[in-house]
């Protein structure tokens, strides 16, 4: 199930990467809207794909998916600081959620980790460690 939501994040960024990168007119329209320099499109849609790419290769999965929690970021911030409507404001929230979502439940070694990748421990049940 993990790598299904993955591959689907995946498949979006991707998608919203090669649409930046190629300039696609709705793509202009909303960096406008958003006082985004032209010049930068190209060169955030290069970055998306980067990140999308170590995302998706399993020995750089954790890194990708750090990198694209910063681009998401960035995404909420210009979202914000033009003051727009809240669904595009929590889409990249959710995006990144879903991004996390994906990679906890494809690697194992983030359960440790990350408390809220951890299934409810079972009593009687020993850990190895």
């Amino acid at each position: 199930m993990g790598r299904v939501i993955s591959s689907v994040v995946v498949l979006f960024l991707l998608v919203d990467g090669i649409a930046k990168v190629l300039k696609f007119g709705p793509v202009l329209e909303a960096c406008a809207r958003l006082d985004v320099p032209e010049w930068t499109i190209p060169w955030l849609g290069g970055v998306l794909i980067a990140a999308t790419l170590l995302h998706a290769a399993p020995p750089t999965a954790v890194l990708g998916a750090l990198l694209l929690t910063g681009y998401l970021g960035g995404a909420v911030w210009t979202h914000l600081r033009v003051g727009g409507p809240a669904f595009p404001v929590a889409f990249p929230i959710l995006l990144g959620a879903i991004l996390w979502l994906g990679l906890c439940l494809r690697e194992p070694r983030l359960r440790d980790l990350i408390p809220v990748c951890r299934g409810p421990r079972r009593p009687g049940r020993m850990e190895s460690r």
